[in-house]
């Protein structure tokens, strides 16, 4: 790397949208990539470094660079469940693809639903037309993944809830047939059980 793209990765890391904005200026790619083929904007968003994203989104950063994981910084957003970084890149130009899909074959719904990040999933149902029962390469839609991943507990409760709100499929079966419903029976989640079992 450049002193220039070193510098505007540290800026990153220390979320400096001043150092930002100044690295730019000297010289520093705006799409250059590290070792992994991460952007800074990507790096940005694992590390959840908002107010570096939003100097760099604002100098036009694409929030859909991949790496060499397939990741792209609006896909990070899912695994993190950081709703600021969400809006942040939901105001890029250009705008976040909400239909990329990561080595697994998911859609950030997908890791959040299962990693019980209630307010990311509250959030991007709400900001986006994100496919709600996208299906991915296990099978698997997020409402499935909640059952199956989650630990049962209030946040995926809610999880449950908000994805059926919002219209998923609840009886819709992985790729063995067996439903979401099926699922929580099977791992004893009973209040999840009885949500989906109230669904017709």
């Amino acid at each position: 790397m450049s002193p220039d793209d070193l510098a505007l990765r540290a800026a990153v890391r220390n979320d400096d949208p001043a150092a930002v904005r100044a690295a730019l200026a000297g010289g520093a790619g705006l799409e250059h990539r590290d070792e992994h083929e991460r952007t800074a904007l990507l790096v940005a968003a694992a590390g959840d470094r908002v107010a570096a994203a939003e100097a760099l989104v604002a100098a036009g950063a694409d929030p859909n660079a991949r790496d060499d994981r397939e990741d792209t910084p609006w896909l990070i957003t899912g695994v993190t469940g950081s709703v600021p970084m969400m809006r942040v890149l939901l105001a890029a130009d250009p705008a976040p693809d909400v239909t990329l899909t990561n080595r697994f074959g998911g859609v950030s719904l997908i890791p959040a639903a299962e990693r019980g990040h209630v307010d990311y999933v509250r959030a991007v149902l709400r900001a986006t037309d994100i496919d709600v029962d996208h299906v991915n390469g296990l099978g698997w839609t997020a409402l499935l993944e909640a059952v199956i991943l989650g630990d049962g507990g209030p946040a995926h409760q809610e999880i449950v809830e908000l994805l059926i709100s919002a219209g998923a499929a609840p009886h819709l079966p992985d790729h063995d047939g067996v439903t979401p419903l099926r699922h929580a029976e099977r791992r004893g989640f009973h209040e999840i059980a009885g949500l989906l079992a109230a669904v017709r």
